[in-house]
């Protein structure tokens, strides 16, 4: 589906962004991309639309190289950015412009979208809320059924409901043909949602795994005292307790700490990399 072979880009020269990074996404899955702050997630977003252009590799989308940006490939990718222009014009009027651009633009299920958001339809885009025009956004991009689906920092300006009901929403939208990768610095957010997760640092790709193979390998426990761990490959603590990552030796179940992992990755590479490899 998404294909990102030897990408090297920078926007500095001699400051490279990327160099050489890898990356194959497929259909059928949710894939959550994190990263600190400035790795570059929300530029990696743009290259697949085709909105950046690589100065050494490729990326494709569905065959298509992202950056001709055809027709073809168009109506078949929506990116929601972090950052988002609307008219000033009516939410009918919005649907009427822009979803035709979309072959199979769903208009039932936008509505049903904005119900489940609590949108009226009737409402002016200048009217509302950063936090409502969101939704709207949102809406309008799982109603657009297209086969590839980015969303960078889509939580931002959500409150906590909303952002249940975000997670709802997605996680009904996946199907065997379509991708869905999800960027966030807001790791919560993505609990529970996605089914793989992707690592960004050091201009490269660090992490790569899915959901059942980090539950596999890694036990996420919280202890009172860490005397009551044993073999602690990472630790977390706050006034409840510690938060903490061992290796599964003995095949038990627990619940993935998005967070915790993350900055288990970053912190400890080798030693997390070693358990996967």
């Amino acid at each position: 589906m998404i294909s990102i072979q030897n990408l090297s880009f920078s926007y500095r020269k001699n400051k490279p962004l990327f160099e050489n990074l890898n990356l194959q996404l497929e259909a059928g899955h949710i894939y959550g991309l994190l990263g600190k702050n400035g790795a570059g997630k929300s530029s990696l977003l743009k290259h697949i639309a085709g909105l950046l252009f690589p100065q050494q590799g490729h990326c494709k989308v569905m065959d298509f190289e992202s950056r001709y940006r055809q027709p073809a490939f168009l109506q078949n990718l929506f990116m929601v950015p972090e950052e988002f222009y609307l008219p000033q014009v009516h939410i009918k009027g919005y649907l009427n412009t822009y979803a035709p651009f979309y072959p199979n633009f769903d208009r039932k299920a936008f509505h049903n979208y904005m119900e489940e958001f609590h949108i009226p339809v009737d409402q002016r885009l200048t009217e509302m809320s950063y936090g409502q025009k969101k939704k709207v956004l949102i809406s309008f991009a799982l109603a657009a059924n297209t086969k590839a689906l980015i969303l960078d920092e889509p939580t931002n300006g959500l409150d906590i409901p909303s952002k249940s009901q975000f997670r709802k929403v997605i996680a009904a939208a996946v199907s065997d043909d379509k991708c869905i990768v999800i960027s966030t610095h807001q790791v919560r957010d993505l609990d529970n949602l996605i089914d793989n997760i992707v690592i960004i640092d050091d201009h490269k790709i660090i992490f790569r795994q899915n959901v059942e193979a980090v539950t596999d390998r890694l036990c996420f426990k919280n202890v009172v005292s860490m005397a009551d761990a044993q073999n602690v490959l990472f630790s977390d603590s706050s006034i409840r307790g510690h938060a903490i990552i061992t290796p599964n030796e003995g095949a038990e179940h627990s619940r993935i700490d998005m967070e915790l992992l993350f900055n288990a990755v970053l912190e400890k590479r080798e030693s997390i990399s070693q358990i996967f490899n």
